[in-house]
């Protein structure tokens, strides 16, 4: 790596450590001309997660945007934000580890559903009704019974 300071082309490396949960590396180095020191990083090119939406548009994924609509499901509940981080890891790991470049809406709101449910019930219902666009109070009790079947399964 070439030094920022003198531009020679050959540097060492005196400490190498992961962080972000091992997504990085942070590097100190020191030129070997100038003794210079510096602080490298290196991570992992991900390659763009593209959503596809029920009307065919497009755009790109966005954890702030999932984490946003979990925040808001949850809001007033008894959930640590923790929890919410957790499940919007969890969500695009799925997805990433899926190896496609493209993924349905549809499908990242199941994902969701279906850890809301273990997690809160309120939340999952709040979290059904705005991803399933509930038109009237039968759809939403329609979705409430498949609730309590699920509950009496386990």
């Amino acid at each position: 790596m070439k030094c920022p300071n003198c531009h020679y082309k050959s540097t060492k490396v005196l400490d190498s450590r992961p962080i972000e949960e091992g997504q990085s590396i942070r590097r100190r180095r020191e030129c070997e001309k100038c003794e210079f020191r510096f602080t490298t990083f290196e991570r992992i090119e991900e390659v763009p997660l593209i959503v596809v939406k029920k009307e065919g548009t497009r755009e790109e994924f966005s954890r702030e945007k999932l984490m946003r609509g979990l925040i808001r499901a949850c809001e007033k509940r008894p959930v640590a934000v923790e929890e919410l981080e957790r499940v919007t890891l969890e969500v695009e790991k799925e997805l990433r580890n899926r190896g496609v470049s493209e993924v349905m809406s549809k499908d990242i709101g199941e994902m969701v559903m279906a850890r809301l449910s273990d997690i809160d019930e309120v939340a999952y219902v709040r979290f059904a009704s705005v991803y399933r666009q509930f038109k009237d109070i039968n759809v939403f009790i329609d979705e409430l019974k498949e609730l309590i079947k699920h509950e009496d399964e386990e």
